[in-house]
C-alpha cells in the first residue's frame, strides 16, 4: 500500500516539476540545487527510492548516491562494502547476485514504515530521479573491480539517458579521469577534504566539470575562480546538530554562509538534512521555484 502512497506522488511530482536536463551551474539554473546526501538521509534510509522521494518533498532539486558492483556485474544503490548496516543481509555486495540483492530489505533498520524497501540499481534510481525533477550525483564507491564499473556506465549510456540526468563523483580522482576515457561525455566530480592551493588547476588536472568541497574547507573567492573555468561547486554541510553544537559555546560556523550563497559562489548544497538546506537557499534567495 506504502508503494501505490508513493507511486501517486511521483506522478503528481513530475507534472508540477520535471527533469529534462541536469545542469550544475547556477547561473544555468537561476537557482542553487539543493542536494539530499545519500538521499534525504535524516528523514528515509540512504540510497533508497524513498530517500529520493524524500529529498524532492522537502524541497531538494538533486540528491547524491553511492553505487557498487554486484558479482553479476550490476551496480546498485549501497555505500558500504558490505550488506549488514543498511539491509537485512550480510557480506560483501561484490559477492552477492544482483538477485541476492533483491531480495533484501533496504528499509526496516531505519525503521518499520519503511520495512521491504528494497536496494535499487542505478537505472532504477535515474529512472526514478529523472520521473519526479531531480538530478543524481553518483559517487562511485565500487573499487574491486572498476573495468566492470566502466563497462556497466559505458552499457547505461548507450541504453538510457542517464547523461542528462547524473553526474558521477569520486575521492579519487584518477577514476575519474579515466571514466572520461571510456566515456567522453560524462561528467564528473572530484570530492575534497581540503583546501588546495590550486583548485582549479586540480580541477583541470583530472578534467573534472565540478568540485564538492567540506564545509570549512572553502571560501567564496575559491568559487568564483573556479566558477570563472566553468567549473561547479557543491558545497557539503554537516548534520544541523553540529553547527548547534559550536553555536552553544558562542562559535557560529555558519556565519556568512547565506552571503555566500547570495554572492554566487555555489552552485550546490548537500547535506543529510534537506529541509534544513532548502531553508538556506531559501534565505538566500536561491531555492528552486
Amino acid at each position: 500500500m506504502r508503494k501505490d502512497g508513493v507511486l501517486a506522488h511521483v506522478i503528481g511530482t513530475f507534472q508540477f516539476k520535471g527533469l529534462k536536463m541536469f545542469k550544475l551551474l547556477h547561473s544555468e539554473t537561476g537557482f542553487i540545487h539543493v542536494c539530499g546526501h545519500r538521499g534525504n538521509s535524516i528523514a528515509a534510509p540512504e540510497n533508497t527510492l524513498a530517500a529520493l522521494t524524500a529529498t524532492r518533498d522537502c524541497g531538494g532539486t538533486s540528491a547524491e548516491v553511492d553505487v557498487v558492483l554486484t558479482s553479476d556485474g550490476e551496480l546498485v544503490l549501497m555505500h558500504d562494502d558490505f550488506l549488514d548496516r543498511t539491509t537485512n543481509g550480510k557480506g560483501l555486495v561484490s559477492r552477492a547476485s544482483l538477485a541476492d540483492i533483491r531480495a533484501l530489505d533496504a528499509g526496516s533498520w531505519f525503521g518499520s514504515d519503511f520495512a521491504g524497501e528494497p536496494v535499487p540499481t542505478l537505472s532504477e534510481a535515474v529512472a526514478h530521479a529523472a520521473a519526479i525533477g531531480l538530478g543524481l550525483v553518483v559517487e562511485i564507491k565500487e573499487f574491486q573491480n572498476l573495468e566492470g564499473t566502466y563497462a556497466r556506465l559505458a552499457e547505461l549510456v548507450e541504453s538510457t539517458d542517464i547523461l542528462d540526468h547524473a553526474i558521477f563523483i569520486s575521492f579519487d580522482h584518477t577514476v575519474l579521469k579515466t571514466l572520461k576515457d571510456h566515456v567522453p561525455a560524462v561528467r564528473t566530480e572530484g570530492i575534497l577534504h581540503a583546501r588546495h592551493v590550486d583548485l582549479v588547476g586540480l580541477a583541470r588536472a583530472a578534467r573534472l566539470d565540478s568540485v564538492s568541497v567540506e564545509h570549512g574547507m572553502f571560501r567564496a573567492e575559491d568559487g568564483l575562480a573556479l566558477h570563472a573555468a566553468g567549473i561547479a561547486v557543491r558545497h557539503h554541510f554537516q548534520r544541523p546538530k553540529t553547527y548547534d553544537l559550536y553555536a552553544d559555546q558562542g562559535l557560529d560556523l555558519m556565519a556568512g554562509v547565506v552571503e555566500m550563497l547570495v554572492a554566487g559562489a555555489v552552485d550546490t548544497i548537500s547535506g543529510d538534512d534537506v529541509t534544513w538546506l532548502a531553508d538556506l537557499a531559501r534565505k538566500a534567495g536561491k531555492l528552486a521555484v
